[in-house]
């Protein structure tokens, strides 16, 4: 299977807050933001291996600042990282408040969605290039954190977690 540069995954939705999608402070619903980012993933996730994808997990949401009533949204999603059947698909959140269209870093999540065939069975995906500095650096920390998620679900032993020893005992690693 041929890899694929991480930007053919990319995918740019925007949304504006509408008073149906706020809290009581009249700030965004949370879950309102994770099923976008849901969406925006699984269409990233698609598009990387052009299967079905199911969401696997949520591993990672940061709400870094509230979302208010009548801000434009815009999320932006794309595969980071390619396991056999799985990806890891970061989302970025970024908000307009203003008229002048200046762009502030809201939120951020990873997702991690499986590859499946029409009868809901794990595929092979292909893997993914990461080109940018960014790209690199999260193709880089996938692994880890791949690995932190398997030991945190009791299905992979910490001695077995290579890229976590490496990063807590260097000194081992060598060895």
């Amino acid at each position: 299977m041929n890899a694929k540069p991480v930007s053919e995954s990319r995918t740019v939705m925007t949304e504006i807050v509408l008073p149906n999608d706020t809290n009581n402070l009249n700030n965004l619903f949370g879950g309102q933001l994770l099923s976008w980012m849901d969406r925006c993933a699984a269409i990233a996730a698609h598009r990387h291996c052009g299967r079905i994808v199911v969401t696997a997990s949520v591993n990672n949401v940061s709400f870094q600042r509230p979302i208010p009533q009548g801000a434009i949204v815009t999320l932006e999603a794309q595969v980071s990282r390619t396991f056999t059947s799985s990806m890891e698909v970061f989302v970025d959140v970024f908000l307009e408040k203003d008229t002048k269209g200046k762009r502030l870093r809201a939120n951020e999540a990873i997702y991690t969605f499986v590859a499946v065939d029409q009868l809901g069975n794990p595929i092979q995906v292909p893997p993914v290039t990461p080109e940018t500095e960014i790209e690199k650096k999260r193709f880089d920390g996938a692994l880890r954190r791949r690995q932190l998620a398997l030991i945190l679900s009791g299905k992979l032993q910490p001695e077995k977690a290579t890229e976590l020893k490496a990063l807590f005992f260097p000194e081992e690693a060598k060895s």
